[in-house]
């Protein structure tokens, strides 16, 4: 019976079959929520987890059927590796490297040309989950004047129950999408702790609603203009016989409307978190109760920031977070920041995916920070240009800053959207490479820019 309604409603909506399961499987958090705060939050952990691991096994097998077995697998082993291995070293190697090779394995077998649903996409996000309890079980065991703040907060005391891993790993607020957490916040939730009113459920209503209500903007949104900008029309003899600029636009505007996709996803997964207390966050300065722990975007510096440094430090916060915690900060040891963040670049690159347009992107980013750092050290230190930039002609300047951002954040989304190389060099071959050739000649030039615009006597202090 579900499944011709299914079928009926994804026709109606002119999405994939899978699309319309996820984003059902998404919004049924809420109901779930509903039911824990009201059935569940004063029974035993237990309890909670058992309601936790059974109703996201739920919606895994809606989505994907006996596929489930994948993560519940891989979970099971994870538990293994931390009660036989303990706190060393080791169980962080095993765990790393299992996790990573499964879900690689996954992509080999399970890939096409095609972005599809499948339950490789809940196991990446899974896979870091994993990992990362592996790390903090190991932070654990240190003692805490050698652990940084960031990981005091998440080391594990005890080895965690069986139960309580699935029940973390099959959360529905964070399973099909994320956000992630660590199990220390997890542990939290089950005790009651992540509430604003001690001993009752959270006054978490308004905020869960407002973020929906903010995610299911976007989700509108991206319904409505998708169909106007789909991948494959850079694929056709129409593409490339349109003007140069008109092809340039039309990567700035379709790179808007797809992040949406994304953008709606975590928006409204964030709310589910909310309405449980996850997203609870202590209270700020001015005693103001927060429910950003879960944020995964920051929409408004999203939408206004002119900078690509701006964009990454608004999308998919909580996966970049677990990355600069998991593998940059802990390259330390390296001496090298530029090596570190390269090596990060690297890890998400592959934890993608195995398609070449995810490499592509990724050293792209890496390219088109590097000269947007140049170039505001270079605005800062220049009293001329710093002097235009605080005038009146910064509006004009703030359009002109949003175009270059969005056309060539478009850029490197291309190959990500894309995958295989046929395609996205097709694409890059009828702008010219564009992207490559711009931000190539603004890092060639940024060192004489830096002589002409920059005070002899600052440059000589910058260099010293």
């Amino acid at each position: 019976m579900a499944a011709p309604l299914l079928e009926d409603l994804s026709e109606y909506l002119g999405s994939p079959e899978p699309a319309v399961r996820l984003i059902l499987s998404i919004l049924i958090g809420y109901p779930f929520a509903l039911v824990y705060r009201r059935f569940f939050f004063y029974q035993s952990a237990t309890v909670i987890h058992l309601f936790h691991a059974i109703s996201g096994l739920a919606l895994a097998a809606f989505n994907f059927g006996s596929q489930l077995w994948h993560s519940a697998v891989c979970i099971l082993i994870q538990f293994l590796m931390l009660r036989l291995m303990g706190r060393t070293v080791t169980t962080v190697l095993s765990s790393f490297s299992f996790q990573m090779l499964y879900l690689l394995a996954g992509y080999y077998y399970t890939a096409t040309e095609e972005y599809d649903i499948k339950w490789t996409m809940p196991h990446c996000v899974l896979t870091l989950k994993l990992i990362g309890l592996s790390f903090d079980y190991y932070d654990g065991g240190k003692e805490p004047s050698q652990l940084s703040p960031e990981q005091r907060t998440s080391a594990m005391a005890s080895v965690p129950t069986l139960l309580e891993v699935y029940g973390f790993s099959y959360f529905y607020g964070g399973f099909l999408v994320g956000p992630q957490f660590t199990l220390r916040s997890y542990q939290k939730l089950v005790a009651g702790e992540l509430t604003d009113c001690p001993g009752k459920p959270p006054n978490s209503i308004i905020p869960a609603i407002k973020r929906f209500a903010l995610g299911f903007l976007c989700l509108l949104i991206y319904t409505i203009f998708s169909p106007h900008y789909p991948d494959s029309y850079y694929l056709t003899d129409e593409y490339e016989a349109q003007p140069f600029w008109y092809r340039c636009v039309f990567i700035l505007l379709w790179a808007k409307v797809i992040l949406y996709k994304y953008v709606s996803c975590w928006v409204i997964a964030e709310g589910v978190c909310i309405l449980t207390g996850l997203g609870y966050n202590g209270v700020d300065e001015n005693g103001k109760h927060k429910w950003d722990a879960c944020a995964n975007m920051k929409v408004w510096l999203f939408e206004t920031t002119p900078l690509f440094g701006g964009t990454i430090s608004s999308f998919n916060i909580n996966t970049n977070a677990w990355a600069a915690r998991n593998v940059f900060k802990r390259l330390k040891f390296v001496g090298n920041k530029t090596i570190s963040h390269m090596a990060t670049l690297l890890f998400l690159t592959i934890w993608h995916g195995l398609h070449s347009g995810y490499i592509i992107c990724f050293s792209m980013e890496f390219f088109i920070i590097t000269v947007e750092r140049q170039a505001l050290a270079l605005v800062k230190d220049s009293p001329l240009l710093t002097k235009l930039a605080n005038s009146s002609l910064y509006p004009l300047i703030y359009v002109v800053q949003q175009f270059i951002h969005w056309l060539f954040m478009g850029y490197p989304l291309v190959p990500f959207c894309l995958f295989t190389y046929d395609k996205w060099l097709k694409v890059y071959s009828s702008v010219y490479f564009c992207g490559h050739v711009f931000f190539l000649v603004a890092y060639l030039v940024m060192p004489y820019l830096r002589k002409v615009l920059v005070p002899k006597r600052q440059s000589q202090k910058k260099e010293d």
